[in-house]
């Protein structure tokens, strides 16, 4: 928790790096380029993950 991310896709606002808010059954990330909030299941989340910043 707490960490960034990078992610294999950008999101809309041309962002790769997300924080990592909440991690069990579900990850909360949070978009560090426009402060958006997903909630992704743990098997997707895994799979977009790239690498820890």
């Amino acid at each position: 928790m707490g960490d960034n991310v990078t992610t294999k896709k950008k999101h809309p606002c041309g962002s790769k790096e997300w924080k990592v808010m909440r991690i069990g059954v579900d990850f909360k990330l949070q978009c560090c380029g426009c402060g958006h909030v997903i909630t992704v299941p743990r098997e997707k989340a895994l799979k977009i993950i790239t690498k820890k910043v």
